[in-house]
Parts: C-alpha cells; sequence; structure tokens
C-alpha cells in the first residue's frame, strides 16, 4: 500500500498519543501458512499437513526525520512494538525483524514479524 500513514506505538504506550504517524510509507505484508511435508518413500507423492498457524512479515519503507529516527529506534531496543495493519484495521503485537535508517537521504525500511498471541 504505497503512501499512507504508517502508525506505531511502544510495548508500554496505552492512549492513542503514544502513537508515531510516519506518513507516505509503502507498506507491504506476506502471510505464510506452516506446513508440515512428509515424503512418502515407496508410495506416491507426499503428505502436506496444514498445522493452521499463520505468520506475517511486514516491510515499511519511506522517509522520516532523525527525531523520528530516535523515537523507533527507542521502540526497537525496548521490546515488542504494536503497529496498525493498514489492510485490516487493526493493531498488531509485532517484533522488529530488521531496521535501516540512512541518515543522509532519511529514507528507512523496517520488517516486522507478527507475534501471535
Amino acid at each position: 500500500m504505497a503512501g499512507t500513514d504508517f502508525f506505531i506505538r511502544p510495548a508500554s504506550g496505552t492512549s492513542s498519543s503514544d502513537w508515531l504517524r510516519l506518513a507516505n510509507a509503502d507498506i507491504s505484508v506476506k502471510i505464510s501458512r506452516r506446513v508440515t511435508r512428509t515424503v512418502l518413500h515407496g508410495g506416491e507423492g507426499d503428505d502436506l499437513v496444514d498445522e493452521g498457524a499463520e505468520s506475517a512479515v511486514y516491510t515499511v519503507k519511506g522517509e522520516m526525520s532523525l527525531e523520528d529516527y530516535k523515537s523507533v529506534i527507542k521502540m526497537f531496543r525496548a521490546g515488542q512494538p504494536y503497529i496498525h495493519d493498514p489492510f485490516e484495521e487493526r493493531d498488531v503485537k509485532a517484533v522488529f525483524g530488521s531496521l535501516e535508517y540512512d541518515g543522509s537521504t532519511e529514507l528507512y525500511s523496517f520488517e516486522f514479524i507478527e507475534d501471535i498471541r
């Protein structure tokens, strides 16, 4: 989803004022199912078992100021933040998979992995 607002808040945040808004973000999500595959020897093909679990990985890219970066890096080091999923309109507890920030261009790239409780 290009050019959308991205919202993130620290795990300790409890009110709407704790959310940090990053404007014009490019947001994508990849959702995978956990599948167990057993190759059957002497039989035909293989046996797939859907374990029913899903894993969502969010990639967020855009531009942010150094001040916003300082807020985000505190969340990165403090624990699991919450992000707002604009596709499903819900708040998601997540883990930072990676964080990149270029101070000269102010471009960032985040990867979040949803924490399935």
